[in-house]
């Protein structure tokens, strides 16, 4: 028997953008007597790609096309994508929320869905009742529930509230109930949106061990949607990214996610776009010791970070903040320095560079944030997520484990026998 839970092929979702339905009475009977002749939705043809940032003259939008991918018993899979990528709308077509209009999709297993906060609870039913309920709907029988409600509860954390209609519990206690029903109850595939946000540090780490128990010891597939790149990395093995509506990458989630943050950092250099702020930066660029531009580093060479801005009404206390940013966004380091410690290049113009030793960072991929701020703590720009550069190992000791996680900095420290 295969091992394949979950394969999608060729799936593709095409709505009308303003309205409910197609508009007419017409247009609906001409769409349902092509899906029962199994011919193609006669809209589907001027359909769009689904690109919320661009003004289209056309009111169909591909929200998915041509999506194809495989998910196997007990793996988990990291969906990515910018907010209206299409990542939500595969979820809905995975839980059968919504049906897809082009393609199939086969599915072996029971699904435990957690698209939103309180998904499947009602209002007026208590805690209690709401775990009986979802039990119930995942065709579990009341023996088995019972089985495992204390586990629920105290997972949950929510013992105290139990007996309470879930339209009182906080958005923190609905997530964490929501969440400990769909893991304990023992679904064969378990679905889980942006959801976890919503809970504190604390808890969802607890449910990263969770899920990785249920793929990991039970054996169950997980489909996981989060921004948090880092989450993503310690949970899936495999990734799937999407942009617009259609699959950019497929597989291994650390390729994945470094393509994921390629993708979404401004590439070359930054040149501001001029919006008429009074402090603003003009320029950012990396470059070597030669002075050209470039995005590759060895580990033996400097990157020199040169930028310039403007400060129309320089004010006692301005100051640049310049951070590096790991490949899972966290920060590595901060640098700060006085704008009045810059070269005047203009009128209210200044310019700074600043050279970032060799043999210090590690061989990874890093952005930079820019920043013009006050000591006191307000904030004039910030420039985020700019001028990606990869440091090539040409060397090192970690030649030989490529591939693993070792940190941002590689020190030589002194050893003493």
């Amino acid at each position: 028997m295969s091992d394949i839970v979950i394969k999608a092929e060729n799936v593709g979702k095409l709505y009308k953008l303003g309205e409910i339905g197609t508009g007419t009475i017409s247009h609906d009977l001409n769409r349902w007597l092509a899906k029962i002749r199994g011919k193609e939705d006669p809209f589907a043809k001027v359909g769009v790609t689904n690109d919320r940032t661009a003004k289209g003259s056309n009111d169909w939008v591909w929200a998915l096309k041509d999506i194809n991918f495989e998910v196997k018993q007990g793996e988990v899979l990291g969906i990515i994508g910018r907010n209206g990528a299409g990542k939500s709308t595969l979820l809905k077509l995975l839980s059968k929320v919504t049906t897809p209009s082009t393609g199939n999709i086969k599915i072996k297993g029971r699904i435990a869905s957690l698209l939103e906060v309180g998904t499947g609870f009602h209002q007026e039913l208590t805690g209690r009742e709401n775990v009986f309920l979802n039990g119930a709907i995942l065709g579990m029988k009341k023996a088995e529930i019972k089985s495992k409600f204390d586990e629920i509860v105290d997972f949950a954390g929510v013992e105290k509230y139990i007996d309470t209609p879930v339209k009182r519990y906080s958005s923190g206690m609905y997530v964490r109930l929501a969440f400990a029903v769909a893991a304990f109850l023992e679904p064969e595939i378990l679905i889980i949106d942006e959801v976890l946000a919503v809970g504190d540090a604390e808890f969802q780490k607890k449910c990263l061990g969770r899920m990785k128990d249920v793929s990991t010891n039970d054996g169950r597939t997980v489909l996981f949607v989060s921004h948090n790149m880092g989450m993503m990395a310690q949970l899936c093995q495999t990734g799937l990214f999407l942009a617009n509506g259609t699959v950019k990458t497929y597989g291994k989630i650390n390729d994945v996610v470094n393509e994921y943050i390629s993708s979404n950092a401004r590439t070359g250099f930054y040149v501001s776009d001029g919006n008429g702020k009074p402090n603003y930066f003009t320029m950012i660029k990396t470059q070597n010791a030669l002075g050209e531009v470039t995005s590759d580093y060895g580990f033996n060479e400097s990157v020199f970070l040169k930028f310039s801005f403007v400060a129309k009404e320089p004010r006692p206390g301005m100051q640049i903040g310049i951070g590096l940013h790991d490949k899972l966004q966290n920060r590595v380091t901060t640098i700060l320095r006085e704008t009045k410690e810059f070269k005047k290049i203009g009128e209210y113009e200044y310019e700074g560079l600043v050279k970032l030793p060799s043999e210090l960072i590690a061989p990874n991929y890093y952005s930079f944030l820019f920043a013009l701020w006050q000591k006191d703590g307000s904030i004039h720009e910030i420039v985020e997520n700019v001028c990606p550069i990869t440091i090539i190992d040409t060397g090192t000791e970690l030649a030989n484990y490529e591939g693993g996680d070792h940190g941002s900095f590689i020190l030589k420290p002194e050893w003493h026998y």
